[in-house]
């Protein structure tokens, strides 16, 4: 089961735009001169406390009166989410493959939510607030709001400014707002520092393998990816970006186009590994396999839409331009 989740993970991971958010600020009372009023004036009620308003991947608004304290992650980009930004205390259950960080592992599991949810262990917990991801079906969302539980949408970022703003999103839902600030920051500076370090960089050729099952027409990915993203931010250029998403790609094609440098989604569950690669029959005359240059890339990273897709475009960086990364 785990092999078919790190697959739909990897195929489902679609271009989207992680939508702004916005808030709603609290009344004010203006000051003004007027004359003394000839009666007493009743004083006025209270201001009405700040009411957050954002807008989910689904383009609903969603509001928080306050901070949600009991919080279930259906995702495990969610749960690795929910963490950094410093809301580990306030989840109370996570999906079955949540399982980064560690400490994620001591959080209660509502179970497979690869096809129907129990709900009734989600309403067990009394969540008020559930997040979902992209690989959330919406007939699982609209079973959730039937419930009277509120549910909210994180969107797969394009960008890494995407992911800047999701983790933003989830700070100020969580009321973290202002300890997600040094993480933004140093995940930040990261990202600079290798599009500074590759600028003048030479394109490379590349090749992304997402599953290997069939070695004549291995899953690759092209435009519209996470996967393009990266390859493209350390000046490779994918040899399967004529492709729109994920698809197979036969085996004449990529020995035509040549790739210097081959990645592959790596994992305890995925087969494949350099060796296996470099052995398949009709890849040995392929630059990247005559050189020596295939590299594997934990498929979480790039799989999980979270913080470790920076690790992702450092892994990229180093073995798509070792020169600029000794």
């Amino acid at each position: 089961m785990k092999n078919k989740y790190a697959l739909v993970f990897c195929i489902t991971i679609l271009i989207t735009l992680v939508t702004g958010c916005s808030t709603t600020p609290a009344p004010t009372d203006m000051q003004v001169d007027i004359e003394p009023a000839s009666t007493p004036v009743e004083s006025q009620a209270e201001p009405t406390p700040d009411v957050l308003v954002l807008e989910d991947g689904l383009g609903r608004m969603i509001s928080f009166d306050s901070p949600p304290r009991r919080i279930i992650s259906l995702a495990p980009s969610n749960t690795e989410i929910l963490f950094a930004v410093g809301a580990a205390g306030q989840v109370v259950g996570r999906d079955e493959y949540s399982d980064y960080p560690t400490e994620a592992l001591e959080v209660t599991s509502i179970g497979d939510t690869y096809g129907e949810l129990n709900t009734e262990a989600i309403v067990t917990l009394e969540p008020d607030l559930i997040l979902v991801a992209e690989i959330t079906p919406i007939e699982q969302i609209e079973a959730l709001n039937g419930l009277g539980l509120k549910v909210f949408q994180i969107a797969n970022p394009m960008t890494f400014e995407d992911l800047f703003v999701t983790l933003e999103t989830v700070a100020k839902i969580t009321g973290w707002e202002e300890t997600a600030v040094d993480l933004i920051d140093a995940l930040r500076a990261r990202v600079t520092t290798v599009e500074t370090t590759v600028a003048e960089a030479t394109r490379v050729r590349v090749f992304y393998e997402v599953d290997g099952s069939d070695p004549t027409a291995p899953w690759t990915t092209g435009a519209g990816t996470f996967q393009q993203v990266l390859i493209e931010m350390v000046k490779g250029e994918n040899i399967a970006g004529d492709l729109e998403g994920w698809g197979p790609m036969n085996l004449e094609q990529i020995v035509e186009r040549d790739p210097e440098v081959i990645l592959f989604g790596e994992g305890p569950w995925v087969p494949t590994t350099s060796e296996s690669i470099a052995e398949r029959t009709g890849w040995a005359r392929i630059d990247a396999v005559v050189n020596g240059r295939v590299y594997g890339v934990d498929t979480n990273w790039i799989d999980r839409p979270g913080p470790r897709l920076v690790d992702a475009l450092e892994r990229f960086a180093e073995v798509v331009q070792p020169d600029l990364f000794k």
